[in-house]
Formats: C-alpha cells, structure tokens, sequence
C-alpha cells in the first residue's frame, strides 16, 4: 500500500478570508444601564419578553427569581444589579435572554437588546485594569467615541462576580 498525501497551497488571499472565519462571531448586542454589551450567538437559546418572574426568598439581590419557560426551570439573574449598577423599573424593551453557558441554562434580564452583529475578534481589545468592570472581558472601538464591551457570561458561572 502506498501513502497519498496532498499538498494544499492556499494564497495568500485564501489564507486571510479563512484566519477572518475563524475569529469573526455571530454576537448580540444589548444595553445595560449605560453600557453597550455584545456576546456570541452560540450562548443564546432565546429571547423572552415580558415573562413573569417568580422571587425567591433569601438569595442575593442579583438574583430575581425564576421562571418556568415551557416546563424547565431557570434562575433569572439581573445584570444591572450583578454589575453593581442602579436598579431600574422593567419595561417594554427589558427582556430576558436566555443562555446555555457550558450546558448550564440560566436567564438573564437586560435594558434593552441592540442588534445581531459580526465581530472580529482579532479587533477586541482588553479593558484598561483601572476600568475594569465586572463581567466584562474585552472593548471593540465604534468609531463614533463609544465603546462596546465584551459580555464574559462564563464568569456567571464562576460566580465571581
């Protein structure tokens, strides 16, 4: 038996729309207070508006309760108060977005939901330490003097926060 091997020769051309695929993402942008967040799409389950939320006793304020979503249970965190924000009145643009980080639903409440977008990832950059905010992992520039900051929703889970 013979080996075959085969030699790909990819210009450069080719080379840089594949490097662009791999560190371009389908993200969400959204609104918390005064910031501008985006996350992957790969994270996102749903998209729930108006959806009562039933409170729990003696869990920390962040924690709003929990919803019942056709059967399944799942804790509703809010991001103004996880971020250490002032707490609002829910309105018609609050929604809750439902994730699945690492196989572990959980819902999270936000101000307002932007638009769907792509990001290369190659163009986030880190938040200056003195900055820094909870949750938050990264910053790409919108050219108009604002800043849109990467959502880390696996801190979440860490619950360093």
């Amino acid at each position: 038996m013979s080996e075959q091997t085969t030699n790909v020769n990819l210009d450069a051309e080719e080379t840089s729309a594949l490097e662009e695929a791999t560190t371009v993402e389908r993200c969400l942008s959204f609104q918390v207070d005064d910031l501008i967040l985006f996350l992957s799409t790969d994270y996102i389950v749903e998209i729930v508006n108006d959806y009562p939320i039933t409170p729990l006793p003696m869990v920390p304020s962040f924690v709003k309760g929990m919803i019942n979503l056709r059967g399944q249970i799942l804790p509703v965190l809010d991001m103004r108060l996880c971020m250490d924000k002032p707490p609002a009145e829910y309105t018609g643009k609050t929604c809750v977005i439902r994730l699945d980080i690492d196989s572990v639903p959980l819902c999270i409440v936000i101000d307002s939901v932007c638009q769907v977008l792509d990001i290369d990832f190659r163009e986030v950059r880190p938040i200056p330490v003195k900055r820094q905010q909870k949750l938050l992992n990264g910053m790409i520039d919108l050219g108009d003097g604002k800043v849109m900051m990467s959502f880390d929703c696996n801190v979440l889970l860490e619950k360093r926060y």
